[in-house]
């Protein structure tokens, strides 16, 4: 009889790798990761992905209709697909994020892509091996566990979700599902910078339990990360539909970036007619404070007709509890914030007014990237 080989399917960046073992797992075909360099075991900028030869028809197929892994030639001829990405736990602000992430891909015709992301033991002692030495991934019982578990409670979730859509509780909307391992930020950008988004939208806990999350919230760095549209929906909102929200706070240091950041946030989101209140933060009040801030709401009203525009200046002294009356006086239902890619120094010692907002307040949050 003979032996089922094993064959090279890609060799892609590790993260990548993983992706796609993801996805051919989560249609029965076992996967082995080997690294490239076998002869001298260094760090290699990629990784094999290995399957039985036998599998070879049905991972060609798979891959074939894939967003991700599907031949370049067919999406070069075909126009980008508009998507709306949603990372979720299965927790229940994750189905919140899923309401208005489905809402808004029903008003932009959008597909919709649904990723979970379960970190186990397993990779995290493959993760060091991989810069080092030569290796193949051998399947352990507890991955296997792992792994159909979560493709157990996705499948649940799904079923869910189109329960909702046959009751009429979510818009009915074309979607599909990834489930990757690794670490969970890691993937989101990744799975992001492959389908480019134009909205993420995610869940985030309320702000009396980040506190306990306040590093390592997979929600703040992805914002941090700075590069694609986040809409940042703590567990309390309670809106269903994005036509719901009535009054949005933008906050703006009148930098040239952040009119970029305006007009990128009202073409997203052009189709709905809510009021936007513009927020700086000052030490100190001025006449030139109040011309500039003036001047663009005069410059809003010209360019984006028909919307009620005013401002707010915020003192910085205390400027958590100054925003949190101010939008409850200005009844803000989400407050967007020009976002830009930070190092890591910046994120640590003079984290953005994204972050602390995100970890502050219970008012959804829209980073934009400038």
């Amino acid at each position: 009889m003979k032996k089922d080989r094993l064959i090279t399917l890609a060799i892609h960046t590790y993260p990548k790798a993983l992706i796609l073992k993801g996805v051919l797992e989560s249609q029965g075909i076992t996967v082995a990761i080997q690294n490239v360099n076998l002869l001298k075991p260094v760090i290699s900028p990629g990784v094999r992905v290995r399957i039985h030869e036998k599998d070879l028809p049905h991972a060609l197929e798979i891959l074939e209709n894939d967003p991700v892994f599907g031949k370049s030639e067919e999406l070069s001829e075909s126009p980008q697909k508009n998507r709306i990405l949603i990372p979720i736990d299965f927790s229940d602000y994750s189905l919140q994020a899923c309401r208005l992430g489905f809402d808004f891909a029903a008003s932009q015709q959008a597909e919709v892509v649904l990723l979970h992301t379960f970190l186990s033991p397993f990779t995290m002692g493959s993760l060091s091996l991989a810069e080092t030495i030569s290796y193949e991934l051998k399947e352990s019982e507890e991955h296997k566990m792992l792994f159909a578990k979560a493709n157990r409670e996705m499948s649940d979730f799904c079923e869910k979700v189109r329960q909702l859509m046959d009751e009429g509780k979510l818009p009915s909307v074309p979607f599909i599902y990834r489930v990757c391992e690794g670490v969970p930020e890691d993937t989101i950008i990744l799975m992001a910078k492959e389908l480019d988004p134009s909205l993420i939208v995610m869940g985030s806990r309320g702000k009396t339990r980040k506190e306990i999350d306040l590093i390592g919230s997979v929600t703040a760095e992805v914002v941090d990360y700075g590069n694609f549209p986040v809409f940042a929906v703590p567990e309390g909102f309670t809106h269903a539909h994005m036509n719901e929200i009535k009054n949005v706070a933008f906050f703006t240091n009148f930098d040239q970036q952040d009119l970029i950041s305006l007009d990128t946030f009202m073409r997203l989101f052009e189709k709905y007619s809510f009021g936007i209140m513009f927020f700086h933060l000052t030490e100190k009040s001025d006449a030139w404070t109040e011309i500039k801030l003036a001047g663009i709401r005069d410059y809003c009203q010209s360019h984006y007709p028909g919307r009620e525009i005013g401002y707010k200046i915020v003192g910085e002294e205390n400027f958590l509890d100054n925003v949190e009356r101010l939008f409850q006086e200005s009844a803000i239902d989400v407050m967007v914030v020009p976002n830009r890619k930070r190092n890591i120094f910046a994120r640590l010692f003079n984290p953005s007014i994204a972050h602390k907002m995100l970890f502050h307040t219970d008012t959804p949050l829209i980073a934009i990237p400038s």
